[in-house]
């Protein structure tokens, strides 16, 4: 079975960074440590978060189309969570005239130059056979955050969340892919990941949710529905025959019993296929970046690993999937 890459990758809109974490001026070609840093990845299919599209901060490029270009992908979407322009310690300036949600791609390379918007991308070699995207709204309240580049603990409002789907066309044939970012508080993102699950319902399996969660541990697995051991993978009438036939033996007491063996219990469910460390990525302590599936067996995950690039204070999360 070949090996299919899949990353995901929250960006920091770019944002270059020193060895020890602290932000750097960006280059004259604000796209080109972006551009390096998605090469080096190699990835067929790549979910990337805070993601700028014509904003001043990161030379106004279209980070998505730089990307997409950089890994050679045949197709792309970008969802915008917000139109607007970033502002000190208020997040967000909304852009009042663009309501709703909106998507870009190939096709809307180089246009609206002046709707500056921010959100969430999903990148991919492999044929397309359906998008769709969405948007989640911000929580009612925030929280006090470390943020790059500023001492201590700074309140930061939560923002409008986007997620991207596609059914791609795989060497044995359809899986669903979601590029997600979900927000920083808790209890919200949660929502949100279960959000996800339900969306995506009528959607071919096997699944695979990329992103940024803000969330650790084994808690984005246990809110979409974590690997649970079934009692066993015969069916129940067959259980039950091979419990009456033991029960029988014994009953008579034969002197050559064979030991009837009962069918393993397996996993099914949602699991990890990357357990390490992404953030902050000069010095990773927690995994924020997950890449969570199900109906892809254990045996078709390969290596992983979490690169240090030069931009973001993210690592992006790699992982090799036998599709």
């Amino acid at each position: 079975m070949s090996q299919l890459r899949i990353a995901t990758f929250n960006l920091l809109h770019g944002q270059p960074l020193a060895a020890d974490g602290s932000p750097l001026d960006y280059p004259s070609e604000a796209g080109d440590p972006l551009a390096e840093a998605v090469a080096a990845l190699d990835a067929d299919v790549l979910a990337i978060q805070e993601v700028d599209r014509h904003q001043e901060r990161s030379g106004l490029v279209d980070q998505a189309a730089v990307a997409a270009k950089a890994m050679g992908a045949a197709d792309w979407r970008f969802a915008a969570a917000l139109h607007g322009r970033p502002a000190p310690v208020a997040g967000w300036l909304p852009d009042p005239s663009v309501t709703g949600l909106q998507v870009y791609g190939p096709a809307e390379i180089g246009t609206a130059t002046d709707l500056p918007s921010y959100g969430t991308a999903l990148l991919t070699r492999l044929p397309v056979r359906h998008w769709r995207a969405r948007r989640f709204a911000p929580a009612p309240f925030g929280l006090p955050l470390r943020v790059a580049g500023r001492r201590g603990l700074t309140p930061v409002p939560d923002e409008p969340r986007a997620a991207v789907a596609a059914v791609l066309e795989g060497e044995h044939g359809p899986f669903t892919v979601v590029a997600a970012h979900l927000s920083f508080v808790p209890g919200w993102n949660m929502a949100q990941l279960a959000g996800i699950r339900r969306w995506i319902a009528d959607l071919p399996q096997p699944y695979l949710v990329l992103g940024d969660f803000n969330l650790i541990g084994a808690v984005p697995r246990t809110v979409l529905g974590g690997a649970t051991a079934l009692e066993r993978s015969a069916p129940r009438r067959r259980v039950r025959e091979l419990r009456e036939a033991r029960r029988t033996r014994a009953a008579l007491a034969e002197p050559r019993r064979r030991r009837v063996r009962e069918p393993r219990a397996r996993l099914q469910g949602w699991h990890d296929l990357a357990k390490t460390p992404t953030y902050p990525s000069h010095r990773p302590a927690v995994q924020f970046d997950h890449v969570l599936a199900v109906g892809v067996p254990r045996s078709a995950v390969g290596v992983s690993h979490a690169p240090r690039t030069g931009v973001s204070d993210h690592r992006p999360l790699v992982v090799e999937v036998g599709l």
